[in-house]
């Protein structure tokens, strides 16, 4: 099987299928739920890391799988779902829009930005989270 399942990224997991179920609630117009799983899929990302640094014995290939998919699932959970949930509440004309598309690009760089400055410093430090 393609990626890693052990109790590291459960909660990122968690976080992600959280995301997409406001997706879907936003779309539906389901707003409460949709901010309900936003609230979720923050207090997974809060304690994610936290629980995947208990384990002492994660592999490079694991940390660095880790890094990588906690920012896959934050561009959903706080990118995309947040746009959603703003353009079902009203943002639905071409300025709106575009602060939006702003506000994912912002949330797209910066993610990328913080994996390129985490390989960089576990490079350095000889790894490590």
């Amino acid at each position: 099987m393609i990626g890693f399942y052990d109790y590291t990224v459960i909660l990122t997991y968690i976080s992600f299928i959280s995301a997409v179920a406001g997706i879907f609630s936003a779309s539906t117009m389901n707003l409460r739920w949709a901010i309900f799983f936003l609230a979720l899929s923050g207090l997974c990302d809060m304690f994610d890391g936290k629980i995947a640094r208990t384990k002492k014995n994660r592999t490079e290939d694991e940390k660095s799988f880790g890094i990588q998919i906690d920012s896959l699932c934050d561009i959903v959970c706080f990118g995309v779902l947040p746009i959603v949930i703003c353009f079902k509440l009203g943002m639905d004309r071409i300025w709106s829009m575009a602060i939006l598309a702003l506000y994912g690009l912002a949330g797209l760089i910066r993610l990328g930005y913080f994996n390129v400055m985490e390989a960089k410093r576990q490079a350095e430090e000889g790894g490590g989270a």
